[in-house]
């Protein structure tokens, strides 16, 4: 299991170092800014979306390891999902998150997500991973305030 753990930590510090997606999308449909004001994190999401269908999603920002990867594999893991299949993975990665039991087919269904699933026992950086989903979130229901994990 060690191993596994030791994936996970690798494949966290790959995507933090050199995040996927990262950059603007000129063609966003959809634009939203998060701050999370305990670690400094900052992130705008450009998103394209089009009848209902998450069709490209790019993000900026600085902030730790664990928010920008966050980001990173959240942007490949809803690229061509409906915004309800989206929603879907937001909430089983909040449970992952979050919780600190989870049912084992929860880390298969989120695939790379799982990478983040001992977060539940560092409370303080569950703020880091979600602030991109929330991000997310607030672009695609249009929600014109500043995102904020606070």
């Amino acid at each position: 299991m060690s191993d596994l753990r030791s994936l996970y930590q690798e494949m966290i510090v790959d995507h933090g170092r050199a995040p996927r997606n990262f950059g603007v999308l000129e063609a966003a449909t959809h634009c939203r800014e998060g701050h999370n004001p305990l670690c400094g994190d900052q992130v705008t999401l450009y998103v394209d979306e089009a009848a209902g269908v998450i069709r490209a999603l790019r993000f900026q920002g600085k902030g730790c390891a664990i928010s920008m990867a966050s980001a990173s594999l959240m942007t490949e893991a809803l690229e061509g999902k409906t915004v309800a299949e989206a929603e879907k993975v937001f909430a089983d990665f909040h449970w992952l998150v979050t919780e600190k039991e989870h049912p084992a087919e929860l880390e298969e269904t989120l695939g790379k997500l799982a990478a983040f699933k001992n977060l539940s026992e560092f409370p303080v950086r569950v703020k880091c991973a979600t602030l991109a989903w929330h991000t997310l979130r607030a672009a695609l229901a249009e929600d014109d305030k500043l995102v904020s994990t606070e």
